[in-house]
């Protein structure tokens, strides 16, 4: 396939989904590669922004996951139990506009899936190599098997191993690990014990327990570990060592988890901020462009955010040669300043969350001080974060409810 006037999506996540769909409602003809053989989302849950939300009615589906989505006060707690901040959604939602979602992040992909156009995706496609192109030349996509694809526009959503982030800048470090493994699991306790939606932050460890719409609940664990250390013992029983004295119903929700359902996966983020998203005629995305430790739940977010400011950037097709780099120069102005300031905003979360006996009795006095005195000095700490609104006005045929911006 060739020509210039298309767009070539590179990964079928989150970001690469949203990017195709949003790229697509500018009048783009857009193309998505996956190399798995079918959509198989990684992972278990994920929290949905106002930021996010936002970026997501200008899909046409904000409304559909806000359906599936279970709402609910919750806060930070002990290990212990107690509380130390409690969240009112309903101020979230008067100072947001939304509230915080959570959700299964198969339900997200499935319906970001609807909002592509007939025959975008193809599966089974793996990416051998990618030539950026620039000026007057096409960006090319080479498969495995030979195929090249030429593409006025390319988006490289290939997640934290970008081999496109490599080819675009070969001297940069790449991702480091952050010295955190994290477990996620989808569990299904009794009706007995259903937690409030809670973060809980201990000593050294950090997790956090969210029922979800369907009466299961989406837990994490985080504790330090060695790089590709793993016990002989399944991960689930090293979830219930690590975590089984925490407060109940902690141990319920580990123990109801299937074994098949716990899903392991070391930490990671970028080493270095990237200097640009793009070079050429191709733009990064998502965790390609800015990988972040998961403890602001910004990384589905910010590669939303990426998408909808790409398709607002570059535009419909047409125009002069010079319209699409110049569109990816003013993405990159846009999305890095922000994007890299979450990802350093979340290693900071990590260490807070995560911080040793001492200073986390200290960080615990301090949380439980100003939940009681002051919470609104909590959500400040928020405005930058879920305070972003999508460019505007959206170019031609990029809309969607706009009451919601």
């Amino acid at each position: 396939m060739t020509g210039t006037e298309h767009t070539v999506v590179i990964g079928a996540g989150i970001g690469g989904l949203a990017a195709a769909a949003a790229l697509a409602r500018t009048g783009r003809r857009v193309t998505v590669l996956e190399r798995a053989p079918e959509i198989r989302p990684v992972g278990a849950g994920l929290g949905v922004a106002p930021n996010a939300l936002r970026g997501l009615d200008l899909l046409g589906i904000g409304d559909a996951v806000r359906a599936l989505a279970l709402e609910g006060s919750g806060g930070i707690r002990r290990a212990d139990g107690r509380w130390m901040i409690r969240f009112d959604m309903d101020l979230v939602r008067r100072r947001f506009g939304d509230p915080l979602v959570v959700l299964r992040r198969s339900d997200l992909v499935d319906l970001l899936l609807t909002a592509l156009p007939e025959g975008a995706l193809r599966t089974g496609a793996e990416v051998a190599s990618v030539d950026p192109g620039g000026g007057r030349r096409p960006a090319a996509v080479r498969l495995r098997g030979g195929e090249e694809i030429e593409a006025d526009l390319v988006v490289a959503a290939d997640g934290i191993r970008s081999a496109a982030r490599r080819v675009l800048f070969p001297e940069h470090p790449g991702t480091a690990y952050s010295g955190f493994t994290c477990w996620r699991m989808i569990s299904r306790p009794g009706p007995d014990a259903r937690p409030a939606p809670a973060e809980v932050w201990g000593r050294g460890q950090g997790a956090g327990v969210l029922p979800l719409k369907d009466g299961s609940v989406y837990a994490y664990f985080m504790h330090p570990a060695a790089e590709g250390d793993r016990g002989p013992a399944g991960e689930r029983a090293e979830v219930e060592r690590l975590f089984g004295g925490w407060y109940a119903p902690v141990p319920e929700i580990i123990a109801a988890a299937p074994e098949d359902a716990v899903i392991r996966g070391d930490l990671y983020r970028l080493a270095a901020p990237l200097p640009a998203y793009h070079r050429g005629r191709i733009a990064l995305l998502g965790d390609a462009a800015h990988a972040m430790l998961p403890n602001l739940g910004q990384g589905a977010c910010q590669a939303i955010e990426d998408a909808i400011e790409l398709a607002h950037a570059v535009g419909a097709p047409g125009g002069p040669a010079h319209r699409v780099p110049d569109g990816l120069a003013r993405y990159s102005a846009a999305r890095a300043p922000r994007a890299n300031g979450i990802a350093a905003a979340s290693d900071t979360a990590a260490r807070t969350m995560c911080m040793a006996a001492r200073p986390a009795a200290l960080r615990d006095t301090a949380l439980t001080a100003i939940g009681r005195a002051a919470p609104g000095i909590f959500y400040r700490n928020f405005d930058r974060t879920f305070g972003w609104t999508p460019p505007g006005p959206p170019p031609k045929g990029l809309k969607g409810d706009a009451s919601r911006r």
